[in-house]
């Protein structure tokens, strides 16, 4: 669901509420996937979470279940449910595939060859974890149901939100906005791939690999699971205060009327959508609510086909663009090569919001780990990064021919006040949809928080027990007033969204894949054929350890992992001028404009 500023591609690297229960079940006592209710009666709450946190699983013994997940899955008969997938989630009727998941006999074997342990006794996970192997193995895949199709959908769906594209143009031209989106897409495109082929390789229905921290965790350890962690939980608070900052605008233009002369106090505004939060932010259960984000994704398709059609007919929004930008009110200039009478700054705040565009990789894992077969999840994910592709350049450049310099960065807020009708129904239906993003945002957002914080650090209690409750009814206006004073302590939401885009969105989307990519290749090519792993103990013998085996695993893709490393750091360099150009541009549009923090004006 694109709504805003707001997308729910930045949810996905923890959950999508359409999918399953995993969103509820984040800082409970249950934090594993929805396998875990299936085999309840089996496994305890303690065992289930070592899982996927046991810091003494091999890297070999990730790789060899993921071999063999992957080799039961190609028994699965798939016909009929690629794009049939994507029009029953269109109808909000899930993605559940046409013929039941196979059941495993007591060996596991699915129809496939068992790969036996050193001693050929089949491996067997209840001496571990208390959970004999086939009641694991069918729990997970009876909940792995999603297609290729409906990864399609949900990927276009979650990303799509071309609202900013129009400005992020307008900052570049014609040339560079159309060469840079291509660039940065077939990038993006790249990332997404990365991460797709590191997916197969360590997941499997032993080991499931849930989100995009699980990731982080199999590669370079616990460390790199916190940091996921902590930026997406940054980056949802974050996201939580653009919603803020949007809808207030959103809401005092609705409130200034036909005349234009009434407009309601924008810190005040804020302040009303910051109150919804508190409410709306106190439900804790998000799988029931999952027919809203299908509502407002078309609510959403409703805005962006009004919006390109209503700028041809009316003029820009100059009062928009003359108190965000300083842009007084003439001729609607375009062009094709930058701007001439833009800085560097404010080209490369275009190119944070083109980052912005493409945010949907921390979403990837998650959606995978949905899948009845990972290894099709190319199909979906090309047809749909394609399709988002060519909306947003459609979008973009429709609106720029109209508005040119005064294109302002969330479009049908650009409309100006003389089309009021078109302009609040744009507003009107946003305002909705940014209430549903909100919730969304606000109560993952907290539970992350909890679960990877307050309760792994500081022992706080579960969520499902009373006091954790008790807690969360409190943490809720905590968060949403804190989302709040960022909001209005920086009215720019250009700006507020470039910064975002350098500090958060480009790191899952860009600058983490490679490297992980990294550390993947090192690990998988430095084995070698003389040493063995015992499925049975799940112990693996290496010939040697430490730095020297992980340049030997290097050297073996030198050119691919040299050239990850090169594009690691040209991400990290890019994030870098992204958070100095955000910032310059939030310190120069504080002296130059009339906009100050917790202003009483509209930026729109």
């Amino acid at each position: 669901m694109a709504t805003g500023y707001g997308s729910a591609a930045g949810l996905g690297g923890v959950a999508d509420a359409r999918l399953g229960n995993e969103v509820d079940n984040i800082g409970k006592g249950r934090q594993g996937s929805v396998a875990a209710d299936i085999v309840a009666g089996t496994v305890t709450q303690r065992r289930h979470s070592a899982i996927y946190a046991d810091q003494t699983i091999s890297f070999e013994d990730y790789r060899y279940w993921a071999d063999r997940s992957r080799e039961y899955e190609k028994t699965l008969d798939t016909k009929g449910v690629g794009l049939a997938g994507s029009m029953r989630m269109l109808v909000g009727k899930g993605s559940h595939a046409e013929k039941p998941v196979q059941e495993l006999d007591s060996n596991n074997t699915g129809g496939v060859d068992e790969k036996k342990g050193e001693h050929g006794a089949t491996p067997n996970m209840e001496s571990n974890y208390g959970i004999s192997e086939s009641e694991w193995d069918n729990a997970q895949r009876a909940v792995r149901t999603a297609t290729w199709g409906s990864i399609f959908y949900l990927i276009t769906t979650d990303i799509l939100g071309p609202y900013n594209v129009p400005w992020a143009i307008s900052r570049m031209g014609y040339g560079p906005g159309f060469a840079l989106y291509t660039v940065f897409g077939g990038m993006s495109v790249y990332s997404g791939l990365q991460l797709w082929r590191m997916f197969v390789g360590l997941d499997s229905t032993r080991y499931p690999l849930r989100n995009y921290g699980d990731l982080a965790f199999r590669v370079f350890g616990r460390g790199a699971r916190y940091l996921i962690n902590i930026l997406q939980s940054f980056q949802f608070f974050l996201n939580v205060a653009l919603i803020i900052e949007s809808n207030g605008a959103a809401l005092s233009q609705m409130s200034a009327g036909k005349a234009q002369t009434g407009a309601l106090c924008f810190v005040l505004a804020e302040a009303i959508f910051t109150i919804c939060g508190f409410f709306l932010g106190q439900i804790r259960t998000l799988q029931r609510l999952s027919w809203l984000s299908n509502l407002a994704i078309w609510l959403n398709v409703i805005v962006i086909i009004m919006t390109m059609v209503v700028v041809h007919y009316y003029p820009p929004n100059y009062a928009a663009a003359l108190k965000s930008f300083d842009i007084p009110e003439g001729p609607v200039v375009t062009s094709a090569n930058w701007p001439a009478d833009l800085e560097l700054k404010d080209r490369i705040n275009g190119l944070m919001n083109c980052v912005f565009a493409y945010g949907g990789s921390t979403l990837f894992n998650e959606l995978m780990s949905e899948m009845r077969r990972p290894m099709d999840f190319w199909k979906g994910f090309i047809c749909a990064e394609i399709f988002i592709y060519c909306c947003y350049l459609l979008m973009g450049m429709v609106v720029y021919s109209a508005q040119g310099q005064f294109t302002y960065p969330v479009a049908f807020q650009g409309i100006p006040g003389s089309a009021y009708s078109w302009q609040t129904l744009g507003n009107a239906i946003s305002f909705i949809s940014a209430l549903i993003a909100a919730l969304l945002y606000g109560n993952i957002g907290v539970k992350v928080i909890y679960a990877t914080v307050l309760r792994d650090i500081f022992k706080f209690p579960a969520l499902d027990k009373k006091m954790g409750k008790i807690i969360w009814v409190a943490i809720i206006p905590i968060y949403w007033s804190l989302a709040f004073i960022v909001a209005a302590a920086i009215p720019q939401i250009a700006n507020l969204t470039s910064f975002v885009g350098a500090a958060c969105i480009l790191q899952f989307t860009y600058t983490f894949p490679p490297i992980l990519r990294v550390g993947f290749n090192c690990q998988n090519d430095a084995m070698l054929e003389e040493e063995q792993f015992d499925a049975v103990t799940g112990q693996a013998q290496r010939r040697d350890e430490g730095w020297g085996r992980w340049m030997r695993g290097f050297k073996k893709q030198f050119a691919w992992n040299t050239f990850n490393c090169i594009y690691f750091l040209c991400a990290l360099g890019t994030a870098g001028l992204g958070l100095y150009a955000s910032i310059t541009g939030m310190r120069e549009s504080f002296a130059e404009t009339a906009l100050t923090p917790f202003t009483c004006t509209s930026p729109a």
